[in-house]
């Protein structure tokens, strides 16, 4: 089944999952409604009608409503997997391994300001702008240790979430997006093998795919009298191959969530979440040869085959909302994200954890 049929038949199973749902659950009182976002039915003031901080896209807003919001994220990285198994820099590195040099932990942390604006009760554009900081240290087969680095814009993503079904205490919606390739792929830095001059950075060093990707995908949300559940499914789906003849693997991803309120201003909950990504079609030629060695051979980082993998995580969230003064109607938010089982095309930096914290402000 090629990757596009299959996007659309797991679009297809959570449509058909959100429509089924509406008849299911206990839900709110209508009439109990104190704001818009989801249309009638749905208590927009409550801290878990939004989802974990984490999911993107999540929630429509009423006609004319603004939000802004700042998320940031942080993923760490500590060691390799090939498959389902952890194996040592030793083991890849040279004379045990085919490398001279292996990735040993990374980390990648993100800024991302967004804004939606919902010009109908059925319609909200919301555009996400990230700032993105990667730190990935590596070790040679002859011991030395060294870190690269590259920092700026990422992909900016423009986004219209467009209202399907509005029923009391249930909501779902199209989200039909586009990323944009603002991020840098030409980014270098300085590597022992580089005598002293800047050199391209492999693919997971870069900021950007530099391709035009379309992000579709449905999300469905229920609310009930003192809990709060939802699911999404989302796709990457690149266009084409970018400048330098190449481009990322396609990714789907599959989440669902549920809250409960044990206190009108903070909710409780936990996530699942569902992701497959797909190896480097054709590959960065400006990565060159270091030491006469071809750079797929020199570092994993560098080859196109090995970008691929699947993982599943789980974790904890909790969101505020404050009810009362000046800031009324302010949210805050947290998420962490635990791996429990991962599948990498490998050797590959493996997944420890990832967090998220943010802001949100309608008016």
């Amino acid at each position: 089944m090629t990757i596009r049929r299959t996007l659309v038949v797991l679009f297809g199973i959570a449509l058909s999952a959100a429509v089924g749902t509406t008849a299911a659950a206990e839900t709110t009182d209508p009439n109990e409604s104190t704001e818009h976002s989801h249309g009638p039915g749905w208590d927009a003031s409550r801290p878990d009608s939004h989802a974990p901080i984490g999911v993107m896209g999540d929630h429509l807003h009423g006609e004319g409503e603004f939000m802004l919001s700042y998320r940031y994220m942080r993923m760490h990285m500590d060691g390799n997997r090939e498959g389902t198994d952890s194996v040592s820099a030793g083991s890849i590195l040279r004379p045990n391994g085919k490398y001279p040099v292996v990735p040993t932990e990374m980390n990648m942390q993100m800024h991302m300001v967004g804004a939606m604006y919902a010009p109908k009760d059925w319609v909200t554009l919301m555009a996400m702008f990230p700032f993105v900081v990667i730190d990935m240290d590596h070790r040679t087969a002859t011991g030395q240790k060294f870190t690269t680095r590259s920092s700026g814009i990422g992909d900016i993503k423009t986004t219209a979430l467009i209202r399907l079904l509005q029923r009391p205490g249930h909501t779902a919606h199209l989200n039909a997006g586009v990323s944009w390739p603002t991020g840098s792929i030409d980014r270098k830095d300085n590597t022992p093998a580089s005598m002293g001059q800047n050199t391209q950075l492999p693919y997971p060093m870069q900021l950007g795919s530099g391709t035009v990707d379309l992000l579709p995908g449905v999300t469905y949300s229920g609310q009930g009298d003192w809990s709060s559940w939802g699911s999404q499914a989302m796709g990457t789906i690149r266009l084409g191959r970018n400048s330098e003849n190449y481009r990322f693997g396609h990714e789907y991803m599959l989440t669902s969530w549920a809250a409960a309120v044990p206190h009108p201003w903070f909710s409780i909950g936990g996530r699942i979440q569902w992701r497959q990504w797909f190896d480097v079609e054709g590959q960065d030629d400006r990565l060159g040869s270091p030491m006469g060695i071809p750079a797929k051979d020199f570092v994993p980082t560098a080859d196109p085959d090995l970008r691929g993998g699947m993982q599943l995580d789980i974790g904890p969230s909790v969101n505020f909302i404050t009810k009362k003064g000046a800031l009324k109607g302010l949210r805050f938010a947290f998420e962490m994200l635990l791996p429990v089982y991962r599948d990498l095309d490998g050797p590959q930096l493996e997944t420890d954890w990832t967090l998220t914290a943010g802001i949100q402000y309608a008016f």
